[in-house]
C-alpha cells in the first residue's frame, strides 16, 4: 500500500510539474504576443510608417471629411497611451479630464519641436509597456490596485486597441490629404 501511495504522489508531482512548466510556458508566449500587439504591422500599417515622411505643413490640416488633423490624433494616441501606461505603474496617477485632458487644444502644433517630442514620447511609451509586459514578476490577471476591477492584461488589450483604431483613423487622414501612397 505504501507504495502504490508513493507512486500516486510521484505521478501528481510529475502532473503538477508539467502543469507549471506548461503554465510558465503559455505565460511567457503570451507576454511576447502581447508585447508584439503593441506595435506589430502584420495586418494594417504600423505607427512608425504612418508618421514617416507626412509634410510638416499637413500636419494640422484637417480634411473635408475628417474630424482631426494628424496632430490631434498623434496627441489623442500619445496622451491616451500615457495614461494607460501610468495608470499600470503610479498607484498615486491621476488619468487627465475626458473629454478636453486627452486632445490638444489646436488642431495644428505649436511648432515641429512639439511634433518630434510627441512622436518621441509616444515610441517612448510604447516601448515602457512593452517593458512592463515583459517582467514576469507582473501579474497579468492581478487587478491594479488603483483601479476598478482592471488588470495588467485589460489595459493592454485596451491600449492596443486604441492605438490601432486612431492609427486606421491617422493613415485615412493622410489618404484623404493626398499624405499617403502605400497600398
Amino acid at each position: 500500500m505504501a507504495t502504490a501511495k508513493k507512486a500516486k504522489q510521484n505521478v501528481n508531482q510529475l502532473s503538477n510539474s508539467k502543469s507549471d512548466s506548461a503554465g510558465q510556458s503559455h505565460d511567457k508566449e503570451l507576454r511576447e504576443y502581447l508585447k508584439k500587439v503593441l506595435t506589430w504591422g502584420e495586418a494594417h500599417a504600423d505607427w512608425k510608417d504612418a508618421l514617416k515622411g507626412l509634410d510638416p505643413a499637413q500636419r494640422g490640416s484637417t480634411p473635408a471629411g475628417a474630424p482631426h488633423s494628424p496632430w490631434e490624433l498623434l496627441e489623442h494616441a500619445r496622451i491616451a497611451q500615457w495614461d494607460i501606461v501610468q495608470f499600470c505603474i503610479d498607484a498615486k496617477h491621476k488619468s487627465p479630464d475626458w473629454p478636453s485632458g486627452y486632445w490638444p487644444k489646436s488642431p495644428t502644433p505649436p511648432n515641429d519641436a512639439a511634433w518630434d517630442k510627441s512622436v518621441k514620447q509616444f515610441a517612448s511609451d510604447t516601448q515602457e509597456m512593452a517593458k512592463i509586459v515583459e517582467d514576469r514578476g507582473r501579474d497579468l490577471f492581478a487587478r491594479i490596485p488603483n483601479g476598478s476591477g482592471q488588470t495588467l492584461l485589460r489595459q493592454v488589450l485596451l491600449l492596443a486597441d486604441h492605438n490601432a483604431y486612431h492609427l486606421g483613423q491617422f493613415v485615412l487622414v493622410r489618404r484623404l490629404l493626398g499624405a499617403w501612397d502605400k497600398s
